[in-house]
């Protein structure tokens, strides 16, 4: 199996779905608790010019969670609801408030690759082909890779 080593955004020129996929010199119950643990997550997630605030978090299937990320003084508030919660997949919705229709619902699968290594893939379904593309001119990229450069000097250093 080919090591991934740096994060692959794709999006099916015709469907409105963008996938995520990078591996991780972690265990799988790293990589889960790095998602479902608030104080965790709030170190990692985003971009490297933003802070985030955890406002309400219950990683159960079930539950729900919201978090405002701050950057330059500007807020902007993300939430969802957990539908799933388990140790090998997560299903939520995603939603930036500043475009409430917008809604994503995202599955995230952690894959045991042995010798320590984990693939995450995560899959966000959205509503059309123009939405997608709306997620991906958003900053996205830049966010998913500077959290998950952030996660990894986290897992290396024993934080999580």
């Amino acid at each position: 199996m080919s090591r991934i080593k740096e994060t692959v955004i794709e999006a099916d020129p015709g469907l409105p779905v963008i996938r995520v996929i990078r591996d991780f010199a972690a265990t799988r119950e790293q990589l889960f608790r790095a998602h479902t643990d608030p104080a965790l997550y709030a170190r990692w997630v985003g971009p490297d010019a933003t802070t985030t605030r955890i406002e309400h978090w219950d990683a159960r299937t079930g539950g729900s969670w919201r978090y405002v990320s701050v950057h330059d003084g500007t807020e902007y508030a993300f939430y969802g609801c957990f539908h799933e919660v388990r140790p090998d997949r997560i299903v939520q919705t995603f939603t930036f408030e500043g475009m409430p229709d917008d809604v994503a619902l995202e599955t995230l699968w952690f894959e045991d690759l042995g010798e320590g290594r984990t693939r995450l893939r995560a899959q966000s379904l959205v509503d059309s082909i123009e939405s997608r593309d709306a997620w991906l001119r958003s900053g996205m990229e830049t966010g998913v890779n500077e959290g998950y450069a952030k996660l990894e000097r986290m897992l290396a250093d024993g934080s999580v």
